[in-house]
């Protein structure tokens, strides 16, 4: 069964097991994590599944919080010779996302998270607002379930876990495509899919826990 198929059928399913288990929990707010390598098809999980329980709920009920806000500066991955990398689990601030986290999970309160700009291939601070009345958070990024650290302190906060894991050659095919659709040629599409992109899914896919439920 394709991503985009099960997707449309089991969606809804989802959702009222995520509505029932935030209901039940005490606690402020009920995070969702869905990980998997790039590609993988994260966020389009991520904006259908919350805007169902938005729709069974209220407005705002669910937010989505991406990772990709947590990407270095540019000028620091210059610094640190790492801009080819950038994507890498190292090219991350992962203490700031667990801060981030942190304050999401032990707070009502509202707060504002950055949001990464993929036109603009910048972060940019600030860009979204957590509302107090939000319950459920769903987190989404390729490295939420690495087991490696400071990856691993972020996972006590999950209520829930998700991974992606589509076939590879699927995956190496979206990679080059999300690269020509930014302008590339085909080599050049092929050279910054396995040079950079293919390497980090091996990581993500070779080295993530175990979550609650696996979508191949």
């Amino acid at each position: 069964m394709s991503f985009r198929v099960m997707v449309s059928m089991n969606t809804t399913l989802l959702a009222d097991k995520m509505i029932a288990q935030a209901n039940n929990k005490e606690t402020k707010r009920f995070f969702i994590a869905i990980a998997g390598p790039p590609a993988s098809g994260k966020s389009t999980l991520s904006e259908k599944l919350c805007s169902i329980i938005n729709q069974k709920t209220s407005e705002g009920y669910c937010e989505v919080v991406p990772m990709d806000g947590f990407h270095f500066d540019n000028s620091y991955l210059d610094e640190l010779q790492l801009r080819h990398r950038k994507g890498a689990e190292n090219t991350f601030d992962s203490e700031g996302f667990i801060h981030m986290l942190k304050a999401l999970y032990s707070s009502s309160d509202e707060i504002s998270i950055p949001l990464f700009d993929r036109a603009q291939d910048a972060t940019i601070q600030e860009a979204k607002s957590i509302q107090a009345n939000t319950k459920v958070l769903i987190i989404e990024g390729n490295y939420l379930l690495l087991n490696l650290k400071p990856w691993t302190a972020g996972q006590d906060f999950y209520d829930y876990t998700i991974f992606i894991r589509p076939k590879f050659d699927t995956l190496k095919e979206r990679l080059i495509d999300r690269w020509k659709a930014n302008g590339y040629d085909l080599k050049g599409a092929k050279h910054r899919a396995l040079s950079n992109d293919i390497p980090n899914a091996e990581v993500v896919l070779k080295q993530s826990v175990k979550p609650d439920l696996l979508i191949e």
